[in-house]
């Protein structure tokens, strides 16, 4: 996915700047970066973060990066952010989204004088450069993002730094959050609203969707007031967010220790033990564990001082590798166990179906599988949510064709019903393939009930494939 967050202040920017960003290391995966601009003018550094963290890359770079103004990034794929140069001045630019009509937007660029793109990322069109491209298209950059907004198909987050201050614009939609922060001398901006609390700042306010404001160290200004529909991904509090997050007033941790709750309610298996797989699953298992009465255990602990999630590869084979490698096991509270394993979600199985042979091979006697959120039947359109090239790539897709042959809209919805025969049989074909003892998920109703927003204002895209 990726994450944000930029700084206006009236002092140097730097050091918040950098322990800002790093504390967005969960959400991306290959590059981070960071500008500033101070009395020398704007500033930049990149680097690939794949096989160590932020922090070790930059800090060699902060005595150079000396500014008022900050923006930088955590990211799963494009290097950014980048410096511009064009009739609307110069500034730098980092973005956090999806673009699915990019060919589209190429030519519409081409035609309104775009002559080149410049950044190339795996031979692709940077999309963060599309951006730019968009709001140099317009008279100013207000005018430019809101012709963004208005343009993409997907969503787009973004952060604009002029020399004066920094535009911060919710994509249109709402899918991903954006907060600002504030103390006595700075405002930022943050994808995540936990990233600025021991930076000394406070939560001051949640932009909307659509909703574009603009920070100096003085203040505020609100450019283009929130949008009254939202659709944030349902996703970020069932895994993407970290435990410390809170978004549109619901914190993750508290989400998944009721979406745990809500899971063990509807379920009737008596295990010995109740585990969540490390790290997204062990709030959702410490809910369930609470409401079941079962013993909450750590039967396996993810070995994290050269493997957590931000050095993960993103070669399918070597991500299986190390998340195998990352998982140490507790033979004591294995043998002769029957354990019920809670993971955020299956997405291809193949992680899953390791980790319960792992438990087997360990000395379990049986293993529950229960993901605490519904089978996914969709890829993720609008945040990069997953790597899958494919929605054959998803278990339930191969199941379900392998069912019917073909798939269409009317049998997958069918299949999303809970109630139904299909979705009854579909999991008995995964448990089976997947080598479970049983498999339940989350119903949706119970997933948003979880959440406790307005269902309306929830993507569940990926689960019932409504927009």
């Amino acid at each position: 996915m990726g994450g944000i967050f930029g700084v206006a202040s009236k002092n140097t920017c730097t050091m918040d700047l950098f322990f800002g960003v790093d504390y967005h290391s969960h959400l991306g995966t290959r590059r981070g970066g960071m500008a500033v601009y101070g009395e020398d003018g704007f500033n930049r550094s990149i680097h690939n973060i794949e096989n160590s963290p932020f922090r070790t890359k930059f800090d060699r770079d902060l005595d150079e990066l000396k500014g008022t103004l900050g923006i930088g990034c955590i990211s799963d794929n494009e290097p950014q952010p980048l410096l511009v140069q064009s009739h609307l001045g110069s500034f730098a630019i980092t973005t956090v989204g999806k673009i699915n009509n990019m060919d589209e937007l190429v030519d519409i660029s081409y035609k309104n004088g775009c002559t080149h793109f410049l950044e190339m990322s795996g031979g692709n069109i940077n999309p963060t450069e599309m951006v730019a491209s968009l709001i140099n298209q317009k008279a100013s950059i207000l005018e430019g993002i809101q012709y963004v907004q208005q343009m993409v198909d997907g969503s787009m987050t973004l952060l604009v730094m002029t020399p004066q201050g920094i535009y911060a614009a919710r994509d249109r939609l709402g899918r991903t959050p954006l907060v600002i922060g504030r103390k006595e001398d700075a405002f930022c901006a943050s994808f995540e609203s936990f990233a600025f609390v021991n930076l000394g700042y406070h939560t001051y306010k949640e932009l909307g969707p659509a909703e574009i404001v603009y920070l100096t160290p003085e203040g505020m200004e609100v450019l283009q007031q929130p949008a009254d529909k939202m659709k944030i991904c349902s996703f970020l509090w069932v895994y993407y967010g970290y435990p410390t997050a809170t978004y549109e007033g619901v914190n993750v941790e508290q989400m998944r220790y009721k979406c745990g709750d809500i899971l063990a309610q509807r379920d009737d298996a008596h295990p010995d033990l109740v585990a969540g797989v490390p790290d997204s699953g062990t709030a959702h298992a410490v809910g369930y564990a609470n409401r079941s009465g079962i013993p909450f255990a750590r039967p396996f602990i993810k070995y994290t001082p050269t493997w957590p999630r931000s050095f993960m590869p993103t070669n399918q084979s070597q991500r299986n590798l190390i998340a195998r490698m990352k998982l140490l096991p507790v033979h004591e509270l294995i043998k002769d166990k029957s354990l019920l394993l809670i993971d955020d979600s299956i997405v291809r199985g193949t992680q899953l179906r390791e980790t319960t042979e792992f438990l087997y091979d360990s000395g379990a006697k049986e293993v529950h599988i229960r993901p605490a959120c519904p089978p996914l039947m969709y890829g993720c359109k609008f945040l990069n949510f997953s790597r899958s090239k494919s929605e054959m790539d998803l278990i339930t897709r191969r199941v379900i064709q392998k069912r019917e042959g073909a798939v269409n809209d009317k049998i997958l919805e069918d299949y999303t019903n809970p109630d139904s025969t299909s979705y009854k049989e579909m999991l008995e074909d995964i448990g089976k393939e997947l080598n479970f003892t049983s498999l339940r998920y989350h119903r949706l109703d119970d997933m948003i009930s979880s959440i406790g927003i307005s269902p309306c204002k929830l993507c569940t895209y990926c689960w019932n494939g409504k927009e």
